[in-house]
């Protein structure tokens, strides 16, 4: 990887608002200069030190440390400096104003670690990591993206591209070859070779799935007749009213979420329209968007009412894979006990709602586990991709015996896994990945 441009990029490097401490980072060959003329000292390398930091005039703008680091010991392999000021909007926004004086050009966002993917200090995947650590907002999630930033990501997908390569180089020497061919290769064992990466690609992939489904909220729907309690359990489970409650029959006729954690994970809780025939067309059309989201959830809490058995059973069949927990609320009202498989809850007064929560806490639990790393749904789609080709390449050899063709499907097949880590991209890729990154990372 090598640089695009040699000029010196600065930004706020904090989140917007007030704070305790503010950072502005500069990076490229100007770095130095520039935040030395702004403290007019020197900087100690990989020290801090106290600096008042200084308009063109010499006026104090602020006070606060600085240090600096050189290329290619740095995060984005460039000179870097860090001036640490007073968390004030103001006063960071004047520190940037007086960095662009001085030559440097405002960052755009990502652009750190573009610069740092492109100066080889993090492949592809671990600068994406970087945002998925940023914007993580669970303890999976966080974990996850710190083991793709250390590299456990790429390392597989590594590993497979250097069997891939391998494999693609001995093929075509076959060809350049052919007279010679049969005295150092053995069709059965490029079979074989194609067969293991396949399985080895699987495994991979299906943890990437896991990654990538940790990125998403888990849909967890309220399912059940009207009046059954749903929007309750949703305000209980909220910890707040979120949904209007009334004694009324369709009061709820549009779908209402609510983000909670459960196992760790982000999750979204969904209350849906009681499901019932009706002739009035604005619940009829509540109803339909019930069902919609019905089918989609991964995880459907189907209540019925304690005080009405004609409301239990009324449920559509789960899709393949939903997970289902059955939930007779308004125990409150009645000395029966639920079914067996079934939690009795009181969702207006708070009784057995811990006991669902662990349920579904449980149940989420065996559903994802902790993936060994994140990955994104561009990944799943080269890794897709990459399976095809492999598989191809053992069709079209198995079949016809056509090593031209085989070799033409290794060489994709390793083209896709060149994506993911970014050793084969395109510009377009690149500006779309970055450009979603916070400024000043």
């Amino acid at each position: 990887m090598t640089k695009r441009n040699n000029d010196t990029i600065a930004a706020i490097a904090t989140p917007p608002g007030q704070g305790g401490v503010g950072v502005v980072r500069l990076s490229g060959p100007a770095a130095r200069r520039v935040g030395e003329e702004i403290v007019r000292k020197a900087l100690s390398l990989r020290h801090l030190t106290l600096v008042d930091f200084q308009d063109a005039k010499g006026a104090v703008l602020d006070q606060g440390l600085a240090t600096r680091f050189e290329a290619p010991a740095s995060y984005t392999g460039e000179d870097i400096v860090e001036l640490q000021a007073h968390g004030s909007p103001v006063v960071l926004s004047m520190l940037v104003d007086r960095c662009l004086e001085l030559g440097a050009r405002l960052a755009r966002p990502g652009e750190f670690s573009e610069r740092a993917f492109l100066n080889g200090k993090l492949d592809l995947i671990q600068a994406e990591a970087v945002a998925d650590l940023i914007a993580s907002n669970t303890r999976a999630a966080a974990k996850a993206a710190m083991r793709s930033l250390e590299g456990e990501f790429s390392r597989l997908v590594e590993a497979l591209d250097a069997k891939v390569l391998s494999l693609r180089a001995e093929v075509e020497a076959g060809i350049d070859f052919a007279d010679e061919a049969e005295d150092f290769i053995d069709d059965q064992d490029v079979f074989d070779r194609l067969e293991a990466l396949q399985a080895e690609l699987s495994a991979v992939f299906a943890e990437a799935q896991r990654g990538a489904e940790l990125q998403q909220p888990v849909r967890i729907v309220l399912a059940g007749a009207p009046n059954v309690g749903k929007s309750s359990l949703l305000n209980r489970m909220a910890g707040y009213e979120r949904a209007i409650v009334s004694a009324e029959p369709g009061t709820t006729r549009d779908i209402l979420d609510e983000d909670v954690l459960f196992a760790g994970l982000r999750s979204q809780i969904v209350d849906t329209a009681g499901l019932r025939p009706s002739p009035e067309k604005i619940e009829a059309e509540g109803v339909r968007r019930a069902r919609k989201a019905i089918a989609l959830a991964d995880l459907r809490i189907d209540l019925w009412d304690a005080t009405r058995p004609e409301t239990r059973g009324i449920w559509p069949e789960p899709e393949d894979g939903q997970k289902v927990i059955e939930v007779m609320n308004k125990n409150d009202l009645v000395e029966q006990t639920a079914p067996s498989g079934c939690i009795a809850i009181s969702a207006k007064y708070g009784g057995g709602v811990e006991k669902l929560k662990a349920c579904i806490e449980k149940t989420l639990g065996k559903r994802l586990g902790e993936p060994a790393f994140l990955a994104r749904t561009r990944h799943l789609q080269a890794l897709k991709e990459s399976q095809a080709h492999l598989a191809l390449a053992l069709v079209e050899g198995q079949n016809y015996g056509a090593a031209e063709l085989v070799a033409e499907e290794l060489r994709l097949a390793h083209r896709s896994l060149g994506e993911i880590t970014g050793f084969a991209t395109t510009e377009d890729l690149l500006s779309e990945i970055f450009r979603n990154f916070c400024l000043g990372k």
